[in-house]
């Protein structure tokens, strides 16, 4: 029987299960087609005892993150989150030349930039030995490295205590829990502050969002199974916002379990709207499997309605919750004809088990498709705008998740 990666208890009880499918970033190199692909069991599990979402790890960290296709450079509305992020944290905590900022799961450089160009003292840490060579190269230093105990210690030893550490993203993907949160406690000075941001679990729930299901996140989290986690591992939260991005996110402050740092309302309040929906019960769970076979008919009578009216359906953007979502829904390239997506480290490929094609965005414009399904829905006001030119011939844009939407 497998068991809890937060608190080790027996897992026990199903969330959803989604199938078997390819890794959602495991992108195919057309000559790479007569090697097949390898699919895993896409099932998640909760947690009896603290609630903690998860899924059972079939696959090593170094083979998901170690070469990765995601740049967070390519999302305009990403990079001006990040900047906002910054000018706020630094304001709010006093950061300054005197201070020492490290993010965990860095990426590109998209947010360190930020600390980089105000002379601030910053070091992003990233598995991803291309990215870490793309971020390094753009000016922003960056050490090529899993995250946890034994990082935090010898990244402490050359270059200090962090005043503050920023981790986005970064929580769910990770399948020891243990090790990396102990590495933010050993790399925290005293009064330091850590922000996490991470998709909130109950809105997971409330919008049906199951395409943020996937192999590279391990675990979702609510807020009581993340204190949780926190205080097993010498730490505690202080602060909470409720963010927009990817659907709905909890951004959490942290810090050293004896910091002079005192507890907000938001928390309170927070803990209260958790208690209300069930969040430490059954009930909460229960069901949630109904509700996504129900998104995938809609969807499935969306594009068989589509096909038989003669209509060309394409898609926009090569992200692993669309993956997660074709191919739960089973569909193939005779329902959809091609994604787009803005990334050219992405055209060229193809996507993992529908083996749908990847184009630039000048293929929608040079085809015409009477659809346009946006699979990454968390950036439907950006897609909408960036291809307004389609309703030039009275394309429509279309969304599943969390119910199916014709965008006009």
């Amino acid at each position: 029987m497998p068991k809890c990666r937060s608190c080790n208890a027996p897992l026990k009880t199903p969330f959803c299960d989604l199938g078997a499918t390819p890794l959602a970033n495991a992108l195919v190199a057309p000559d790479r087609l007569p090697f097949g692909e390898v699919h895993y069991p896409l099932f998640a599990w909760v947690c009896d005892d603290c609630r903690l979402v998860q899924l059972d790890a079939f696959v090593s960290r170094a083979e998901i993150f170690s070469d990765y296709p995601y740049f967070s450079s390519f999302s305009t509305s990403w990079l001006e989150h990040a900047r906002k992020l910054v000018e706020g944290l630094t304001r709010r905590f006093g950061i300054g030349p005197q201070s020492m900022v490290y993010e965990i799961a860095s990426n590109d450089g998209y947010l360190l930039k930020n600390f980089v160009a105000a002379d601030i003292p910053c070091l992003g840490i990233d598995p991803a030995a291309n990215i870490a060579a793309a971020a390094n190269s753009a000016g922003v230093p960056t050490h090529c490295a899993f995250f946890g105990k034994a990082c935090a210690e010898e990244v402490k030893a050359r270059h200090g205590a962090a005043d503050l550490m920023i981790a986005n993203n970064v929580l769910a993907h990770v399948p020891d829990l243990a090790d990396f949160v102990s590495g933010f406690k050993a790399l925290l000075a005293p009064e330091g502050v850590v922000s996490f941001e991470f998709p909130h679990l109950l809105r997971l729930i409330e919008d049906v969002q199951f395409d943020t299901i996937y192999h590279e996140h391990f675990s979702y989290f609510s807020l009581l199974s993340v204190e949780r986690l926190m205080v097993a591992y010498g730490l505690r939260a202080f602060d909470v916002e409720q963010l927009p991005t990817h659907g709905g996110s909890l951004r959490l402050f942290v810090c050293q379990a004896d910091a002079d740092r005192e507890e907000t309302q938001a928390l309170r309040d927070l803990r209260a709207v958790e208690a209300a929906f069930g969040m430490a019960e059954e009930r909460a769970y229960a069901r949630f499997q109904d509700k996504v076979s129900a998104v995938k008919r809609d969807f499935l009578r969306f594009l068989l309605d589509a096909a038989a009216a003669g209509k060309r359906v394409a898609g926009y953007g090569a992200a692993a919750k669309g993956n997660t979502f074709l191919n739960y829904c089973g569909v193939r390239k005779d329902l959809i004809s091609f994604v787009v997506d803005r990334s050219p480290h992405k055209q060229g490929l193809l996507l993992p088990g529908s083996l749908i094609e990847i184009s630039g965005p000048d293929r929608i414009f040079a085809e015409k498709p009477d659809y346009i399904v946006i699979l990454p829905w968390n950036l439907k006001e950006e897609i909408v705008a960036q291809l307004s030119e389609v309703r030039s011939w009275g394309g429509q844009f279309v969304v599943a998740v969390p119910r199916l939407e014709i965008i006009p």
